[in-house]
């Protein structure tokens, strides 16, 4: 009986250090990819992180919000809720000053600038009446 609760313990030992060894190399493409990016395509990928980060927001609730799941997984849940919804925030924040930069500026409107009129400073003669 002993050799088959070791047996239990390599397996999930071996199963946890193949997750962690994909997180590593999730983390590691992630910072390639990212860090290869032009300034000028960052707001869309930056959209598309959102709508990742939504897709991580439901499954965080899912699983904080099973009725058999443990403390730490609920807690874990939580703050995968608050830190995913906070990344949504911060990217739609982000995005929209971004994007805010590609409006044009209103042009001035002529005849309202200081002096009072589009002759600057000098006064104009009233018109002749002949």
């Amino acid at each position: 009986m002993r050799d088959a609760a070791r047996g239990g313990a390599r397996i999930e030992t071996a199963q946890f250090i193949g997750e962690l060894t994909v997180l590593v190399l999730a983390i590691f493409l992630g910072f390639e990819v990212i860090s290869k990016v032009p300034t000028m395509l960052h707001t869309p990928l930056m959209s598309g992180t959102n709508a990742i980060h939504g897709i991580v927001i439901v499954g965080a609730i899912v699983v904080a919000g099973q009725s058999d799941a443990d403390t730490f997984t609920r807690i874990v849940g939580f703050l995968a809720v608050a830190l995913a919804t906070a990344n949504v925030v911060g990217g739609f924040v982000v995005t929209d000053r971004m994007l805010e930069m590609f409006k044009g500026r209103e042009a001035p409107v002529r005849g309202r600038g200081p002096g009072g009129g589009a002759r600057g400073n000098r006064e104009v003669p009233p018109a002749s009446s002949t």
